[in-house]
């Protein structure tokens, strides 16, 4: 995995204006920690190509050196998504937040500060189980930096273009972000969609329970997905998250 190799754009935040009735319905969609924008433009693309408005923004300390991401306060993630969701607020009648892992968390923060009107989480993310985190502190000191724990993809030859180390200050922020948004879950009632990779090598199932049963959303459904791993969006069941993506938009939007 490295970002190095990225095609020309990828890493970088991602705009583009729909058309035609769908063009009044925007989408952010939000990347995971140590990820980039990368992973989340093919479900960008496919939405874009239905006509949506849509927003890719590359999160502080993403997509850049890894070292970055040491840098940042965990405040300065669902900050930069706020932005997009006001600024399409100007433009579009009906606005969602779709996240990734640590994007799911993003989401869910962002749920609970702005309004929006629907979400949608991949393999979200809202605690670090185990004791090992309570030594995070510790580690930090000591190394900037561990081994990597992305690009678990099923799909042969695919890689999210992240960072290949795991910036251990930023792990200490993520956690401060996930302990703050998970006290808030309740304040989250916006209609609500998850996958969840039966075989996931990064998040326990533990993360998709504490979600489901904790948000206060009356419309909230869960997918189990079976032939993707964590980074889900680029693999294997790709399509099928696309697809009723797209079908709980249209539930939201005409109010079924």
């Amino acid at each position: 995995m490295s970002t190095n190799t990225a095609p020309e754009g990828w890493l970088s935040d991602y705009a583009a204006d729909g058309h035609g009735a769908n063009g009044k319905i925007g989408i952010v969609l939000v990347h995971g920690f140590t990820g980039s924008p990368a992973s989340m433009r093919p479900w960008a693309h496919f939405l874009q190509e239905r006509g949506y408005t849509v927003r890719v923004p590359r999160l502080p300390g993403h997509g850049t050196h890894w070292e970055d991401l040491n840098h940042v306060k965990w405040q300065e993630w669902p900050a930069r998504a706020i932005k997009d969701v006001e600024e399409l607020r100007k433009i579009c009648t009906k606005v969602f937040v779709f996240g990734l892992s640590m994007g799911g968390c993003t989401t869910l923060n962002v749920t609970q500060t702005v309004p929006v009107d629907g979400i949608v989480l991949v393999n979200p993310m809202i605690h670090i189980p185990g004791v090992q985190v309570q030594f995070a502190p510790l580690i930090a000191l000591f190394k900037k930096g561990l081994a990597s724990v992305g690009d678990d993809i099923k799909k042969s030859g695919v890689t999210e273009w992240g960072y290949d180390v795991l910036p251990t200050r930023g792990v200490l922020q993520l956690n401060k972000m996930l302990k703050v948004t998970r006290a808030n879950l309740a304040k989250v009632t916006v209609p609500t969609l998850l996958f969840h990779s039966v075989d996931d090598h990064v998040l326990p199932i533990s993360n998709s329970n504490i979600i489901m049963s904790e948000i206060a959303s009356k419309e909230k459904q869960r997918i189990e997905i079976t032939n993707s791993y964590h980074v889900a969006t680029m693999d294997n069941d790709a399509e099928l998250i696309f697809h009723n993506s797209l079908a709980h938009i249209e539930r939201v939007v005409s109010g079924e």
